[in-house]
């Protein structure tokens, strides 16, 4: 047999991000070059206006240029953190949504620190501000370049699913959602002759596993899904040890799924699966857990601060427009489903649950104050649960903390709904920060696959990235 087409580039999830990473680290690099160079033309042109005759100012102008200013390339990229999932740097309209937060974000940052330094001169106003506008036009012409690449298909993976049956259908679903999409699927192998030349969702059943090794070389395969849950039968098992000898890369559909969706795909895990990531890979060092703890409390005593100085302003709104109470509170289950009580900004009017049944807030719920929709879009309701992260019940990050009632009930509904409370429940998440708040068992269902997901690959750079995104999702007051 002829040897398989390998492509020349072939790129997983973690190295396009980390091309991504490279780039604006370039782009910022660059940009912070720029900047010292027009602070410098600046200062020799005030200089210049001042009287004194460009030779002589030209010999005797000193710009001293703060060590701090070397590090903006750093910044840059914490700033740009919210674009670094691929599915976002693809597209464009994330992409200019995520290079126009940055620089307010960083502008908002250097007037609080112009605000409160002692020095001005520390901190040079036009070497800040060139900075941030080179910075946004260089990085926007560099993702140019990557969403022209990352959308050529002559550049993307070209995948196989095995398996035409229900996981493989809910693979598809979810590659259909996506634009652009992440690379190419060119259709189905499946041994069930009923499905034989026929369309799942669009994509072709192109023959059975006998053919698995002639259908990766006609079409220039990269890849190969394994979609299928139950019992794989031995000629099929080699088949595709076959194909991955040949240096194709083989990938069961959860992990697709996860690439796919960030998301871990509950209705397709098998046992053995679920013991494996959630028993045995869902233990983290003990340095992870005291970075996080440290993290919990640095980022506790500063929402502490916060909250106090905001404290007489937002209590002041929710008087006017409804009166007391400005605080309300309710129990939630923590770690182990040890319950606690939480304290949040009231949002919503009072008796909202007159009857004493607990009802999750919909969306354009009109048990909601106009007070409180701008708390919730900002997040500044949950103010005072910082004082729950520095206690250590919760965490800056985590799944969402949910009441007992609640939880006894979607656990009677939706599997693997205890797996959420391996961790501390925290003030953001992954599942937050990609879903928001959710309105049904449906939605539920989907934000629990987030806080799965969370769960199987937290890390310290995870937990720094969800905090930074939610940042912007205050500023941008997109929150619900």
């Amino acid at each position: 047999m002829a040897d398989i087409y390998r492509p020349s580039l072939r790129l997983r999830p973690s190295e396009q991000r980390t091309i991504l990473l490279v780039g604006d680290f370039i782009a910022s690099v660059a940009a912070t070059v720029g900047a010292i160079y027009f602070w410098y033309q600046y200062s020799l042109y005030r200089l210049i206006e001042s009287g004194v005759k460009p030779n002589l100012a030209e010999r005797i102008i000193q710009i001293e240029v703060p060590f701090w200013f070397y590090i903006l390339p750093l910044a840059w990229l914490l700033l740009m953190v919210d674009s670094y999932d691929i599915h976002t740097a693809s597209n464009w309209r994330k992409t200019l949504r995520a290079i126009g937060v940055a620089p307010v974000v960083g502008l908002l940052a250097y007037s609080l620190l112009f605000t409160i330094n002692i020095d001005p001169n520390s901190l040079p106003r036009i070497a800040v501000g060139a900075f941030l506008v080179l910075a946004s036009f260089l990085t926007l012409g560099w993702r140019a370049v990557y969403i022209r690449l990352y959308t050529s298909s002559g550049l993307m993976r070209r995948v196989l699913v095995v398996g035409a049956g229900k996981a493989g259908r809910t693979l598809v679903e979810a590659y259909r959602k996506l634009n652009p999409p992440p690379f190419l699927i060119i259709g189905f192998i499946d041994d069930d002759p009923a499905k034989k030349g026929k369309s799942v969702h669009g994509f072709a059943v192109l023959g059975d596993s006998e053919r698995l090794l002639d259908l990766v070389e006609d079409y220039r395969i990269s890849d190969v899904v394994v979609a299928i849950t139950g019992e794989i039968k031995g000629e099929t098992f080699q088949t595709i040890l076959d194909v991955q000898e040949r240096g194709i890369e083989v990938t069961r559909m959860p992990i697709m799924y996860e690439e796919l969706t960030q998301r871990v795909p509950i209705e397709h895990l098998e046992t053995d699966w679920v013991i494996r990531s959630f028993v045995d890979q869902v233990r983290v060092s003990g340095m992870y857990e005291f970075s996080k703890r440290l993290m919990d409390i640095i980022g506790g005593v500063i929402g502490t601060l916060i909250f106090l100085i905001l404290f007489p302003f937002i209590s002041l709104a929710i008087i006017l427009e409804t009166g007391f109470p400005v605080f309300y509170s309710q129990p939630r289950l923590g770690k182990g489903a040890r319950p606690f009580t939480i304290l949040k900004f009231r949002t919503m009017k009072q008796n909202a649950e007159a009857d004493g049944q607990p009802k999750v807030a919909e969306e354009n719920d009109p048990r909601v104050t106009k007070v409180g929709n701008f708390l919730r879009k900002t997040r500044l309701d949950e103010l005072p649960q910082f004082w729950d992260v520095l206690r250590g019940e919760m965490s800056l990050v985590g799944p969402r903390a949910e009441r007992p009632e609640l939880v006894a009930e979607y656990q009677k509904q939706i599997p693997y709904y205890r797996a959420r409370l391996l961790v501390k429940p925290g003030l953001t998440g992954w599942a937050q920060i990609n879903y928001g708040y959710v309105a049904t068992v449906k939605e539920t269902f989907v934000k629990l696959e987030y806080d799965l997901y969370y769960i199987k690959h937290r890390s310290l750079g995870m937990d720094f990235s969800i905090v930074l995104r939610t940042i912007g999702t205050v500023i941008r007051r997109t929150g619900r």
